[in-house]
């Protein structure tokens, strides 16, 4: 083992130093990150939702500035639209185009799906990265719990009906949160009822799903040459995070991530031509493979069962199905 990977491990262990800005600075040095502005991704096209704010913007404007084509899905497309021409303005990159989509709205997402394989032939990157994070439970029209339309199905139901335009060393990358080391795999409680509703609770149990899901995509796929990465931020001073967790926020405070360095790691495996293209269905953190339980009692609820009634109930829930 190298001296950096003992570090790592050192720093990894404690929750406080792995997640926070201190693990993101000792890791970059210890392992001598690329710079993310080396890379030059002209021609290379992806698409991203929840671009406009938080991680999702600051995965933007790093793309933007890189020479990607990119497609701006997002749910407010005045406010994707204003940021197209900030990023025309700031990079005189043109090659980016707004297609509007509310991910917790099916009939978007198929809609969004089909505009964005007309005018995209084929996909090098699909990034799952909108979010919800709610103090108060909601729901969308048709009864479902939010954050789990938008973080859990309309994903879903957006790969699978882009997979055509996926080729081999495409990669599928979701945004997750540490926060899912906290909870198992449950299905029948993966939507919280009114009466016991806790937003980051319910943000964990998502996603956890998420993190299972692209595991099962990247199974289901196998030999199709598409990669499926998950990923989380570590803790990032975010307008979910400002909004949702302000005591968490206060007392974090001076050591959360700014949302550049959270959004690091997705812009490298979007970018990058090496680890990520070497695996497969993997979790990240600063650009390092991480386990995907850290307790026991999770680690429990991940059983071949409820992986087949996870896929069964998301499939069913968008109407869509990987045969």
């Amino acid at each position: 083992m190298s001296f950096a990977s003992i570090i790592d491990k050192v720093v990894e262990a404690p929750v406080v130093t792995s997640f926070t800005n201190v693990g993101y600075v000792v890791r970059s040095r210890l392992d001598g990150w690329t710079d993310l502005d080396s890379y030059d991704l002209s021609g290379r096209r992806i698409a991203i939702t929840g671009p406009t704010s938080g991680l999702g913007l600051a995965a933007t404007r790093q793309l933007a500035k890189l020479g990607a084509t990119l497609v701006l899905v997002a749910r407010n497309e005045s406010k994707a639209q204003d940021l197209r021409d900030d990023l025309v303005a700031a990079h005189g990159n043109d090659a980016v185009s707004v297609v509007r989509c509310d991910m917790a709205n099916f009939q978007d997402v198929r809609a969004a799906a089909k505009q964005i394989a007309g005018e995209q032939e084929q996909l090098d990157v699909l990034i799952h990265n909108a979010g919800s994070l709610l103090n108060e439970r909601r729901t969308t029209p048709d009864g479902m719990e939010l954050t789990t339309a938008v973080q859990v199905v309309g994903p879903f139901l957006m790969t699978g009906l882009l997979l055509e335009n996926l080729a081999a060393g495409s990669r599928v990358l979701t945004m997750s949160s540490g926060g899912m080391y906290t909870a198992g795999l449950t299905i029948s409680r993966l939507q919280m009822d009114e009466a016991s509703y806790k937003g980051a609770e319910q943000y964990a149990r998502v996603d956890r799903a998420q993190v299972t899901l692209n595991e099962m995509w990247a199974e289901r796929t196998a030999g199709s040459g598409i990669r499926f990465h998950a990923l989380h931020p570590g803790w990032a001073d975010t307008p979910g995070v400002e909004e949702s967790l302000p005591t968490f926020r206060k007392i974090v405070g001076p050591f959360l991530r700014s949302p550049a360095q959270g959004a690091d790691t997705l812009v490298w495996l979007a970018a990058d031509d090496g680890p990520p293209l070497q695996s497969n269905g993997r979790f990240w953190l600063d650009r390092r493979i991480r386990p995907v339980h850290k307790l026991g009692s999770t680690r429990r609820t991940d059983t071949r069962a409820r992986r087949r009634e996870l896929w069964d109930w998301v499939a069913e829930a968008a109407g869509w199905d990987l045969v």
